[in-house]
């Protein structure tokens, strides 16, 4: 695993637990040689865990929108900074220059991301690891609603368990090295709900 996309806030509540397991994320990150690509802010948690990644002498990638540079957030002291024409191209170029994505707290932004490369891995058109860092159990509501899809027959278990929840980055990142993807794409089969 050479480079891991990370979804997050672009604000930052300034919670020490927070604070912590962005540094942890960003050593095992460093410590690991695996790039960072994440939205190429300087705000909030991405421009912390950006700012941390370069602390600890390792490589960064920020992808940003024009509009969001002409806005003056976009980060001027990256390893690379990409800037795309719009929020479509910065998803689709971030995705395709990582080998797996983990998510930090952030708000709808970050779950609209999140759910995007989680219903195209369940789509099959991609194969690469998605794990939640849940800080604090930011991401307990969220586990617990996918279990509601699950009970309601609207999400397969199989599919629920794509994936990986956890609360140390060390662990998520060694799970997501040796993730195997397996969604069950057969999901349309079985449209009756009754």
């Amino acid at each position: 695993m050479k480079s891991i996309c990370v979804y997050c806030g672009s604000n930052f509540n300034g919670d020490p637990i927070l604070q912590k397991a962005i540094e942890d994320l960003a050593f095992t990150l460093a410590n690991q040689q695996i790039t960072l690509v994440y939205g190429g802010g300087s705000v909030g948690v991405m421009g912390v865990l950006a700012n941390q990644v370069l602390e600890k002498q390792g490589q960064v990638v920020g992808v940003i929108p024009q509009f969001l540079m002409d806005k003056e957030v976009g980060h001027k002291g990256l390893t690379q900074l990409i800037v795309t024409e719009n929020m479509h191209q910065r998803k689709q170029k971030m995705a395709d220059l990582c080998d797996g994505f983990i998510i930090l707290p952030g708000g709808f932004g970050t779950l609209e991301e999140f759910f995007e490369v989680l219903t195209w891995l369940q789509l099959g058109l991609h194969a690469k690891p998605i794990g939640v860092l849940n800080v604090n159990g930011f991401y307990d509501p969220l586990f617990l609603q996918m279990d509601v899809m699950v009970q309601n027959r609207f999400l397969k278990q199989v599919n629920r368990d794509l994936v990986f929840n956890e609360t140390e980055a060390s662990v998520l990142v060694e799970k997501m090295k040796n993730f195997n993807a397996k969604p069950d794409d057969v999901w349309f089969r079985d449209r009756n709900l009754a």
